[in-house]
Order: structure tokens, then sequence, then C-alpha cells
């Protein structure tokens, strides 16, 4: 589209889904959000963009293949898995590290719940981005 107005305003809405997507990323493990919506809504950002602005576009402003994000992702996803197996446990069981405890406070803590989160982010992501990135090609 040759939009300036739409081409304005999806720069800024993108922008704005991406934060929400980290938001409801952080968020997940205690309350509604994750890894799934928050990817999710970090490629209705970039699909926005891919509309108003174009495909090539939208593939520099995202500076990686999307195929490469997903697959980044899955390896992610699999480390969280894996990372039980280090401390004796089951695979994927959670664990937690926190951060600066002391004997009266808990610390920040750090989980590989989040981990998976994430890499589970970057592959809803890179799969949503990789068939829309290929549709509105082949249009």
């Amino acid at each position: 589209m040759n939009s300036v107005i739409l081409q304005a305003g999806a720069r800024v809405l993108a922008v704005l889904l991406v934060i929400f997507s980290l938001y409801m990323l952080l968020r997940g493990h205690n309350a509604p959000g994750g890894g799934f919506i928050g990817g999710l809504i970090a490629a209705t950002g970039f699909v926005v963009y891919a509309i108003a602005c174009g495909t090539g576009d939208a593939r520099r402003a995202l500076r990686f293949d999307p195929g490469n994000i997903a697959g980044v992702g899955l390896g992610i996803a699999l480390l969280a898995g894996v990372m039980a197996a280090a401390f004796g446990d089951g695979f994927f069981t959670g664990q937690w590290l926190f951060i600066g405890a002391t004997e009266t406070e808990k610390g920040l803590p750090l989980s590989s719940v989040l981990v998976f989160d994430i890499g589970v982010y970057l592959v809803v992501l890179g799969a949503i981005l990789s068939i829309t990135f290929t549709l509105e090609e082949s249009v």
C-alpha cells in the first residue's frame, strides 16, 4: 500500500505490539499469558507492518530469518527440558534460581519455566511469520 498514514501508524502499532508481547511473555508464568500468546502478539505486530509497508521491509525490520528464529526457539525450549536432568530431576521439571537471596528475602526468582516460555515465544513468532511472509509474497 502507498498510504503514508497507514505506514506511519503501522510502525507505531508494531512497536507497541512487540512491547506488549514482551509484557505478556514475562507475566505469563504467574498470570494469564506466556510464550504462546506473547509470540502471537509479536507476530501480529510484524504482520501489520508487512501489510502496510511490504514484506521486504518487514523482513528487514525483523533482521533475522523467521525459520532461524523458530529453530533457535526450539533449541531454547529443549534446553529448558534438559536443564532439569543436570540437577537429577525428570525431564522438564521446573528449576528455580533465586538471585540475591538472603536469609530474610527470597531474591529475584528465575526459572527454567521462563526459559521454556522464551523458546515457545520464538517458535511461535518464527512459525507464524514464516507462513505469513510466504503467503504474502506469493500473492
